[in-house]
């Protein structure tokens, strides 16, 4: 009897002991759970308002901070998307030569595109990169004769059609290579900033091709170098606000290596997108 009740009371205050810890334990992680809750509906009431406002200028000034150190920087990528029309130049003059008038083309639809996808390069800070980048330029002239032309040995002809083509179209293809030195000017509060790029460009050739569309003939495509130079090398220039901005390109060898279009070159300018 006197076990039992030892063991009673023993367990009574083990109880009495235990309890208020658990209790204190309960209170606490409820505690903590409140909290929780609280910040929660913090945030989602706060979103977009001043104190958010804050948090993100906070995040921004910690950023550029960071961009104060230079650093390497590259990887694959899918920017500098230009998009624009391109221009033949013979001799220096936007008239083509009685030489080079099979090559006449509808200005409003011979176009230019080009894209990098990848890139390699030094930021010194956040007002001034170098970067090494490479990506694809295609070429689109929309001739206006109806003519097919002719990848002989030693130059550039054609044979004129007696059909009309409702579509002629004369393009290339390169992979391109141009070094870029960049220029930008300090983050507003918007996060965006005004660029500066400029550089040489090389390309290499890829491959000709023609596109003709007629009634008579349907839909055809030829595949050729129709002496397009297998290297080219010219410069860029890039002004742009954001991710929006405006180019002009200018190479500086012969368009074709056939004799008979000697100094005939080719320039263009548009719209890139995806600047920075």
């Amino acid at each position: 009897m006197k076990r039992f009740i030892f063991t009673a009371l023993l367990v009574s205050g083990l109880t009495g002991a235990i309890a208020p810890h658990a209790q204190a334990q309960q209170d606490t992680v409820k505690s903590q759970q409140d909290t929780t809750e609280k910040r929660k509906y913090k945030f989602s009431v706060q979103f977009g308002g001043e104190e958010e406002s804050t948090r993100r200028r906070s995040n921004r000034d910690t950023i550029r901070q960071d961009q104060t150190k230079g650093r390497f920087m590259g990887g694959l990528t899918f920017t500098r998307i230009d998009l624009g029309l391109s221009k033949l130049i013979d001799d220096g003059s936007f008239s083509l030569s009685p030489t080079n008038d099979f090559l006449d083309y509808k200005a409003s639809k011979t176009s230019t595109v080009s894209f990098d996808v990848l890139q390699f390069g030094y930021r010194f800070n956040q007002n001034f990169k170098v970067y090494l980048a490479g990506g694809f330029d295609w070429t689109l002239i929309r001739l206006k004769k109806d003519i097919t032309l002719l990848n002989e040995p030693q130059e550039l002809s054609y044979l004129q059609e007696d059909i009309h083509f409702e579509k002629n179209r004369f393009s290339s293809s390169y992979v391109h290579i141009p070094l870029n030195f960049e220029i930008r000017s300090k983050e507003n509060d918007n996060g965006k900033r005004f660029y500066f790029v400029f550089g040489p460009e090389i390309g290499f050739l890829l491959n000709g091709k023609i596109k003709q569309i007629s009634d008579e003939r349907g839909k055809q495509k030829v595949k050729d170098d129709y002496h397009f130079q297998p290297f080219r090398y010219g410069g860029t220039v890039r002004l742009g606000y954001g991710s929006l901005g405006v180019f002009a390109k200018y190479y500086m060898n012969d368009m074709f290596d056939s004799p008979a279009q000697k100094n005939l070159r080719n320039m263009s300018f548009g719209v890139t997108l995806g600047l920075n």
